[in-house]
């Protein structure tokens, strides 16, 4: 093995620009940091060791401009720093399918998490910073599960992010999702109200559940077709909490196939049998107008051949 070289980062005082305003806390720090595991960032802030105009914030802070940011000194273990391969930036470089001065938009595959993690070493927005000098401000617009693949938006720059994260506050994008879920729904409409609270259980892992005290979430199903044992939907998310579309639809006896945290075990590992290798969901449209432009733009990103194989085997 090789030898482990410890880097220390000392404590820094940051004065927030404009540019930075109305960013949070938490995501300042990771893209700031670079390198530092997010486990450590979320520690810092729980312990109050980062400090805003010398006073403890919550996580969920967002930045003012002319906000002083106090960072701690941190150690960087350097033999654990870790560069996407090249393989990964091509493919996440295939993938994209809008782009212009002020965002990107990729056709994300399943199994590639959106960020780093406690458990990642790096995902699409570490790739995306180790291709090129143009790539290095990106900024995730909103995320994606590993599992659910489909169009993700990513932002050339903190204003431009700043612009596209009130557009969903004001319900400006639409997003829609294909889906196929377990058992032969009866409805072609169906609307799912039910508040979600999350919960952080181990390492960064979170799980969902519907609680009366939690966070208001709606999710509305279409129909569109019938198989023998699943039905393939297509739902628009009039809010975007986390694991909504898996939690919702699972509350109602219908859960995504091949959802291993909140489907069914036994249909699972039927349809893993039939040729289904991994979890039903697909971020299939966005619609959202240009930042810069403002031309209304409707971005659709095509199902994998994998899942359209596998709904023809279904039909025949």
């Amino acid at each position: 093995m090789g030898q482990i070289h410890t880097k220390k980062i000392n404590s820094k005082q940051i004065v927030i620009s404009l540019d930075n305003a109305g960013q949070r806390i938490d995501n300042f720090l990771i893209r700031y940091l670079g390198k530092i595991p997010k486990s450590r960032v979320y520690q810092m802030l729980r312990k109050g060791e980062v400090r805003i105009n010398s006073g403890r914030i919550k996580q969920t802070y967002k930045l003012l401009e002319g906000d002083i940011l106090r960072v701690p000194p941190v150690y960087l273990d350097q033999q654990k720093q870790t560069i996407p391969s090249s393989s990964l930036q091509q493919r996440i470089l295939k993938s994209i399918i809008y782009e212009d001065e002020s965002l990107i938009i990729i056709n994300k595959p399943a199994g590639i998490v959106v960020h780093s993690g406690s458990r990642q070493s790096y995902g699409v927005i570490e790739a995306f910073r180790a291709m090129d000098d143009i790539y290095k401000k990106i900024e995730l617009v909103h995320r994606l599960d590993k599992d659910t693949s489909g169009c993700l938006m990513l932002a050339k720059s903190i204003p431009i992010l700043k612009q596209l994260h009130s557009a969903m506050y004001n319900h400006e994008i639409e997003k829609s999702y294909s889906a196929l879920l377990a058992g032969r729904i009866v409805d072609k409409k169906i609307t799912i109200d039910k508040p979600l609270r999350k919960t952080n259980i181990n390492l960064g892992e979170r799980m969902v559940t519907i609680a009366e005290n939690g966070k208001s979430a709606m999710t509305k199903l279409s129909r569109e077709r019938i198989f023998q044992s699943a039905s393939l939907v297509n739902i628009k998310l009039i809010t975007g909490r986390t694991h909504q579309i898996r939690v919702h639809t699972a509350s109602i006896g219908h859960p995504v196939i091949g959802d291993i945290k909140y489907g069914n075990r036994v249909i699972n590992r039927e349809y893993k049998k039939q040729g289904l290798k991994r979890m039903f969901l697909h971020a299939k449209t966005l619609k959202l107008r240009s930042p810069v432009s403002k031309k209304f733009l409707t971005i659709d990103a095509p199902l994998e051949p994998v899942l359209c194989e596998f709904l023809e085997r279904l039909t025949n």
